[in-house]
């Protein structure tokens, strides 16, 4: 029965192939977006963590609340005492990363990543070593002379080092002997299993892959107290629950404050989070938000849908009619035309899924660097999505024409011939269907709108620097530390001199950290009461800087001086602030000469002089004003760290990259060019979450908006269809075809109407989802409310208009007849 009810389905369609096409398009670009849209969030916030029991994994982040301070690190002393404390964890290990230079044998330099990780860490998240063996109990244990104040880690020698696989393919060859071999200074224990990668939050600003990992060290007094640089990862016991684990770190943390002042004033918390939920944290606001308008995208697609079918039943009116006189009840016609709905679907949904299949390469390239496990495939489970999605939508659209045949009047339909009573103004089926398609419709432009404004109030943000004519580059040379001291500062003095010199560049600097690059730390900073009450203490962001700095960054000086060569010597105790830390240190008066205390150098606070105030910088992101800032010379602390370049140029930046590459090259041929961009790109990187979200809203708008301009177009083609004698009637009695013509368009503006209203209300709540994915202003925000009103009033009238000249061209004597 189910095949004949198919076969009979597929003969109908194939005599209407203009309609059959029209809804297997439009049910495809529902299906296909809503697909797309799910293989996104099904990779980043549903697939298991490619981690052994990754359910019970989760991350330790300390949180200085007394600071406003989120997301830190933990530092050596406080991870060993969580780890020797913390009973609710089978393992509890540890990692950091940091970018190095390993010299190929023929003396050139190549940027490697190296990861330093507790004992047992691979061995917790599954990083099989498929050579060789993994790091021992050991490999872990401090040396006897360790000498505390080593913030970071470096690798002792000669230290075991683990090669991952592509960099023993890619610097060994995958030469089967490299075990006991050495890597620079390092011996080869073991080479890793391929495609082992650090899936951790973007706050952690670790890198995914490694090329050495190397085996941490850490000692009570290894490093010191206040030098945060560990990320913790931990395992729960089969019987804990995360909430168990929770109140056993509230323990902990109350412990850990009870032995230092410092984390105790700074209101030192730990805070434990899942792995999997932490991870996709940032991402999940927005790919909700996506799949909800993709959701109300396919909604509108099954509206449409739903009304073509209500006018192809109408039509079909004394068809039922007769198959009722001849012994057939509304069952057999409800099958029909639920067969017919499932046929419509499954093509929709085959050509959706193609689509989807391509949407995703796209979306590939959209997509921020920062989306964690973005999968651009179709895995079984989005194959299951669509198949579902396409029973619900027939369901969905094959509904109101199924309910309105089963109605049907036998005697009435045959009477009237082939005019079917639904096809009359009376009928509410197919205006309240284009109604809700309407509303629906308005939400998804309302929400694009906000985020194309929100976009915009991004992009002329001030960022406190310049970022056109910008080349930005790391610089590092090997091995490590060979240029330490008085050579590094005069390698860097080389750098700047022979960069300055090019043709077309006007400033040169470096810092560490870089806006937009990651990598900001909070220090603390005080007045005098915080010597009596370290409760005082707040935190701000610091760089080290070259000077040069703040006239080659294009760096507004509001107060004071900036810093000269003389100040980039150790020892120094001058920083620059921005505005916002001088507004807090001396509010209303100027902040140059004053003093204020800070924690950089030693493990004491000590005190350092304002000399100048600029203009804050956006470090983080555009779309975020970050903590207060504090400048320090490279030399302040005596490791002149400051390795990310900036070059001004007066032309294209990108133009004078491969001269600055051969001038490096000829200063010191272990000099590693790496990470080349111009700043315009970071901070096009930077906004490519927000960008990613406003392409692919205003893509669904779109769609929406147009299917519900057809679908408006349609209900009123229908009209003008149903009522040509009456507008035959009409004109023969006086009225004039403006008359009609208004009469059609004011029927569509009504239905418009209020498809806006109900599309009003629900905006008003619906697009309060989005508000964190807005910078700059609030979602209910009356300007966009108005426009995309009056946007829609426009794509109204065009789809009233051509029924509505329809009708008004109609002749008399013509319309009369068709009664």
């Amino acid at each position: 029965m189910v095949f004949r009810e198919l076969s009979t389905a597929q003969r109908s369609l194939r005599r209407s192939p203009g309609f059959t096409v029209t809804v297997v398009v439009t049910l495809a670009l529902g299906i296909g977006a809503a697909t797309a849209m799910f293989s996104v969030v099904n990779s980043v916030l549903l697939q298991p963590l490619p981690y052994p029991d990754p359910a019970r994994l989760t991350l330790a982040w300390t949180d200085l609340q007394a600071r406003n301070v989120r997301n830190f690190m933990f530092s050596g002393p406080d991870f060993l005492d969580f780890r020797k404390q913390a009973k609710s964890y089978s393992l509890l290990e540890a990692v950091t990363t940091q970018e190095n230079i390993f010299l190929r044998p023929d003396g050139t330099p190549e940027q490697v990543v190296n990861a330093f990780v507790t004992s047992h860490f691979l061995q917790l998240l599954g990083a099989h070593v498929v050579m060789g063996h993994d790091f021992t109990e050991q490999d872990g244990v401090p040396p006897a002379t360790a000498q505390p104040g080593i913030g970071v880690p470096v690798a002792q020698n000669p230290d075991p080092v683990i090669l991952s696989y592509q960099f023993w393919q890619r610097r060994f060859g995958g030469a089967p002997d490299v075990i006991g071999k050495m890597a620079g200074r390092n011996v080869i224990v073991g080479v890793m299993r391929p495609g082992f990668e650090l899936l951790f939050p973007p706050a952690a600003n670790l890198p995914r892959q490694a090329d050495m990992w190397f085996c941490l060290r850490l000692a009570p007094g290894g490093s010191k107290p206040t030098q945060a640089f560990l990320h913790p990862v931990g395992r729960l016991r089969s019987a804990v629950t995360l909430a168990e684990a929770r109140r056993e770190a509230e323990g902990i943390t109350a412990r850990l404050n009870q032995k230092s002042v410092i984390n105790r004033t700074a209101g030192f918390a730990i805070r434990l989070e899942s792995m999997s939920d932490d991870l996709s944290r940032t991402a999940r606001p927005a790919l909700l938000a996506l799949m909800g308008a993709v959701v109300l995208l396919l909604l509108i697609a099954c509206a449409n849908v739903a009304n073509l079918m209500l006018v192809r039943s109408g039509l079909r009116e004394r068809e039922w009619a007769i198959r009722a006189a001849l012994g057939g009840n509304r069952w057999q016609t409800a099958r029909q035309l639920m067969a017919e709905s499932l046929l419509l679907s499954a093509g929709g949904a085959t050509l959706g899924i193609i689509l989807a299949r391509f949407g995703l390469a796209t979306l590939g390239h959209l997509a921020p660097a920062n989306l964690p496990r973005l999968e651009t495939t179709i895995d079984p489970r989005v194959l299951i999505f669509g198949a579902l999605t396409a029973l619900a939508t027939a369901l969905l659209f094959g509904l109101a024409p199924t309910l309105a045949a089963g109605r049907s009047q036998l005697t009435a339909a045959l009477r009237t011939g082939s005019r079917n009573a639904r096809l009359q103004p009376g009928s509410v089926l197919r205006p309240a269907v284009v109604v809700t398609a309407v509303a629906l419709s308005f939400v998804l432009l309302v929400a694009s709108g906000l985020m194309l404004r929100s976009f915009l109030a991004m992009l002329q943000t001030d960022l406190g620097y310049e970022p056109g004519h910008l080349l930005t580059f790391e610089a590092l040379s090997a091995p490590p530390g060979r240029d330490a001291g008085p050579r590094q500062a005069v390698l860097k003095q080389e750098i700047l001199q022979r960069l300055g010199s090019l043709a077309g560049v006007t400033g040169v600097t470096a810092s560490y950290p870089f806006p937009l690059t990651g990598n900001f730390n909070p220090i603390r900073w005080g007045l005098r009461d915080a010597l009596s009450d370290p409760g005082r203490f707040q935190a701000a962001d610091f760089q080290f800087v070259l000077p040069g700095y703040f006239e080659t960054m294009h760096s507004r000086l509001l107060e004071g001086r900036v810093f000269t060569t003389a100040d980039n010597v150790a020892g120094h105790s001058d920083v620059v602030i921005d505005n916002l830390l001088a507004a807090k240190i001396a509010p209303g008066r100027p902040a140059t000469g004053q003093l204020i205390l800070i924690r950089v150098r030693s493990a004491e606070p000590e005190w350092v002089q304002v000399i100048g105030v600029v203009a804050h910088q956006r470090n983080e992101s555009p779309a975020v004003e970050g903590r207060e800032q504090i400048y320090f010379t490279d030399a302040f602390a005596g490791n002149l760290v400051a390795n990310r370049y900036a070059v001004r140029t007066r032309g294209d930046p990108a133009g004078i990259a491969q001269a600055v590459r051969l001038q490096l090259r000829q200063i010191d041929s272990s000099i590693a060019m790496f990470g080349t961009a111009p700043m315009t790109a970071l901070v096009e990187k930077s906004g490519a979450q927000s960008r990613f979200s406003l392409v692919l809203i205003a893509i669904f708008a779109s769609i929406a908006v147009l299917l519900a301009g057809v679908g408006l177009y349609g209900v009123l083609a229908t009209e003008v269809r149903a009522r040509t004698a009456e507008i035959g009637v009409r004109m023969a009695l006086g009225a004039t075809p403006g008359s009609i013509f208004r009469m059609v368009v004011g029927r569509g503006l009504a239905l418009g109407g209020v498809g806006l209203g109900a599309g009003f209300l629900a905006a008003l709540s619906l697009t309060r989802v989005i508000a964190s994915m807005l910078t700059g202003m609030r979602a209910p925000d009356p300007a966009t409310f108005a426009a995309m009103a009056f946007l829609y009033v426009v794509i109204a009238v065009i789809a009233c208009w051509l029924p509505a000249r329809r009708a008004a061209s109609l002749q008399p004597s013509a319309a009369l007849r068709d009664e």
